[in-house]
């Protein structure tokens, strides 16, 4: 039966996990699969820069390190940046999963250009990141945001009313004025938006997160993983001292309140 790890990208409360766990409502897995949600220890308040990316793999390469270890048949990392995947592959030989790959590849078997749906503009260099490393730069049609300020640990709740309808209208921008003919949620924590928008619009909408899901379940059952060719394990292992620098970062910022972003 799949034991599958999803790594959180924040620090949650319990009813700001469920907010994430959510998304398992969206998909029907294989009878016996099952999701575990392990939230980081330490984060970025966000990520927007170099800074934040550095400190994301970090934190993500930590809470999924073990997870071999633990039992679990592959990882799946819940945020489309992607953060810590290339990490965790150099270790681990499980399946470790990224809805930001997953999204792309996947899009271009359902058309030639797509477009990608965001809460916030300072989301763009995230997707170029993993678009420039991916070689699909050129399969991009657009980036449309609606430029409100994401809540990563709340969600899109109680937002609704001013968020779907705004991301409706950039989605339909996005087919009618940049060509594209499939569209991507841009992150994870807009998951909760994707059922209003494949209603509502006449190309394929992505919702990451659940494709993630089925994307390590056909991973296990096909018995793939990453190759050792393209993610090489170190020479010398440094576990430890991960785990020393994330449990410092931890007691730095315990009791710290979550900065607002503007």
């Amino acid at each position: 039966m799949p034991k599958i790890l999803v790594l959180v990208p924040f620090p949650m409360a319990a009813d700001q996990l469920a907010l994430r766990q959510a998304q398992s409502k969206a998909v029907p897995l294989e009878p016996g699969t099952t999701l575990h949600y392990r939230p980081v220890k330490a984060a970025p308040r966000t990520y927007v820069s170099q800074q934040d990316y550095v400190l994301a793999d970090l934190s993500l390469f930590e809470a999924g390190l073990s997870a071999q270890a633990d039992g679990f048949d592959a990882v799946i990392i819940d945020t489309v940046s992607d953060s810590g995947v290339n990490a965790l592959r150099s270790m681990l030989d499980i399946p470790v999963v990224g809805p930001g790959r997953a999204m792309f590849l996947n899009a271009l078997m359902l058309g030639d250009r797509f477009s990608i749906l965001a809460m916030w503009k300072h989301w763009s260099g995230l997707y170029k990141k993993t678009l420039t490393e991916l070689g699909l730069m050129e399969r991009l049609a657009s980036v449309r945001s609606i430029d409100i300020v994401p809540d990563n640990r709340n969600l899109l709740g109680g937002k609704e009313e001013d968020v779907f309808p705004k991301l409706l209208e950039a989605g339909k921008r996005a087919i009618e004025e940049d060509g594209a003919d499939v569209l991507l949620l841009g992150s994870t924590t807009m998951h909760q938006a994707h059922g209003y928008l494949a209603e509502r619009l006449p190309v394929p909408v992505i919702n990451p997160g659940p494709l993630s899901y089925k994307m390590a379940e056909t991973a296990i059952a096909l018995r793939l993983s990453h190759s050792r060719a393209g993610y090489p394990k170190p020479m010398v292992e440094k576990s430890a001292m991960v785990r020393a620098m994330m449990d410092g970062a931890a007691a730095a910022e315990r009791g710290r309140p979550v900065e607002k972003l503007s």
